[in-house]
């Protein structure tokens, strides 16, 4: 997606009334987020503005920069969330190392991770002086983490569903749209749905 159509969607999202705003540094459009949010007349304060750590920006010296790289794309002082996008092997510990110090300097108001399995989190806990308040993972009813659910919970780790439609790809499930036409509602309302009643935030993405 160009910079133009982030800043239209985004700023379309907000108008809307969207507060929750997902990006990247890996999506590449942290610039345009940015200036929508500028450009929206909504109070910073009353937006929550997730980013994210790519792969090759992991370690505790390069997580620092890749942060305030992606303050200045995005034109902020500071990020609600922070989330290690994926549990790199031998540099994710060292990663939420360069978390903890954000966190503590107010930088982030709060630090979290995602796509980690149970293994990943268990590792990271063992050092962890902050426990990660996020794990952002795909989760819907096609793909129902119990167990890693359940773990969260244990460890007041709050779940967070990425893809909760699983990109719109069973909308039209025969069971989903007899249950949705039973409580005359959409099938991607049953889903999400679905997700809240398990106590998971739910981020479904749109352009349209």
């Amino acid at each position: 997606m160009g910079t133009g159509e982030v800043y239209e969607t985004v700023k379309t999202a907000l108008d809307a009334g969207y507060r929750h705003i997902d990006t990247a540094s890996f999506y590449d459009n942290e610039t345009g987020v940015g200036k929508a949010i500028q450009d929206s007349g909504v109070p910073r304060e009353d937006i929550f503005l997730t980013t994210k750590v790519w792969n090759d920006e992991q370690g505790y010296e390069k997580t620092l920069q890749a942060f305030e790289r992606s303050l200045e794309r995005l034109g902020v002082d500071y990020v609600d969330l922070y989330l290690i996008h994926w549990p790199v092997p031998n540099l994710f510990k060292e990663t939420w190392k360069a978390f903890e110090k954000l966190y503590q300097e107010g930088k982030v108001k709060a630090i979290g991770v995602s796509n980690f399995t149970i293994s990943h989190l268990s590792e990271l806990l063992v050092d962890a002086e902050i426990v990660p308040m996020v794990n952002q993972v795909e989760f819907h009813p096609k793909l129902f983490q119990k167990e890693l659910m359940e773990y969260c919970n244990e460890n007041n780790i709050q779940l967070e569903a990425w893809s909760p439609l699983a990109r719109g790809s069973y909308l039209k499930d025969p069971e989903l749209e007899e249950i949705a036409g039973k409580y005359g509602k959409s099938t991607a309302q049953i889903i999400l749905r679905w997700d809240v009643q398990h106590g998971i935030v739910t981020i479904p993405k749109s352009t349209k």
